[in-house]
C-alpha cells in the first residue's frame, strides 16, 4: 500500500558537490549544493540550484561561471561547514583548510581535496521560487590520476564519493550492474 504525500522534493539521491566562484569583489567563494545534475550530453552541461539570498548566487550570476567540485567523504565535515556559513561573512577556504587551485577555463578556483572538478561557464539562468537554476556548459574536466583504474574511468571506490537523501548524508554502496545489462547478449 503506499502512501500519499505533498508535493515535496522527495528524489533521491542527491549528489553532493561544493561549488565555487569568484564574484565582482575578486573573492572566492564556497558553497555546498544537493540540488545539482547532469541536463545534457552534448554540448555537456549541468546545473546548480541556489536560493538567491546566498552569497554564491549574486556571485553566479555577475560572474558567469562555477566550478563543481566533488567531495569525498574524508572532508564531509567541511562540505556540511561551507553549506552552513555565508562567504559573505567567512573565508570558507581559510576555516575549513580546503586548498583553492587555478582552473583552466575559468577564474573561479578548483578545490583540491576535490578529486574531480568541472569548469563551467553560464548559458542561461532562471528563477524557479526558492531558488535559481543556473544551467552550465561544462568547459573542462579535472580528475586525479589517483582515482582511475587501468582504462583511464574513474573508480568510484577510490573516488568515495557522497550522496544527500533528505538532510542526511550516505556514502555509495558497491555496483550492482552496468548500463545495458539488461538487452545485452549472453556470451
Amino acid at each position: 500500500m503506499k502512501v500519499k504525500k505533498s508535493p515535496r522534493t522527495a528524489l533521491f539521491p542527491c549528489p553532493v558537490v561544493l561549488v565555487t566562484s569568484v564574484g565582482l569583489s575578486g573573492k572566492p567563494n564556497i558553497i555546498t549544493v544537493a540540488w545539482t545534475g547532469t541536463v545534457c550530453s552534448d554540448p555537456p552541461m549541468l546545473s546548480v540550484s541556489i536560493r538567491p539570498s546566498r552569497y554564491s548566487c549574486k556571485s553566479i550570476s555577475d560572474s558567469g561561471e562555477f566550478v563543481v567540485n566533488i567531495p569525498t567523504k574524508t572532508i564531509l565535515r567541511q562540505v556540511d561547514f561551507c553549506g552552513m556559513v555565508s562567504g559573505k561573512t567567512v573565508d570558507k577556504f581559510a576555516e575549513t583548510g580546503l586548498t583553492p587551485e587555478s582552473a583552466a577555463k575559468v577564474k573561479a578556483p578548483l578545490i583540491k581535496e576535490c578529486p574531480v572538478n568541472i569548469e563551467c561557464v553560464v548559458k542561461n539562468q532562471m528563477p524557479l521560487g526558492a531558488h535559481r537554476l543556473f544551467l552550465g556548459e561544462i568547459v573542462q574536466v579535472h580528475v586525479d590520476k589517483e582515482i582511475l583504474d587501468g582504462t583511464g574511468k574513474i573508480d568510484f571506490n577510490k573516488a568515495v564519493p557522497f550522496v544527500y537523501n533528505e538532510g542526511e548524508y550516505w556514502s555509495l554502496g558497491e555496483k550492482i550492474g552496468l548500463y545495458g545489462f539488461s538487452v545485452s547478449k549472453k556470451k
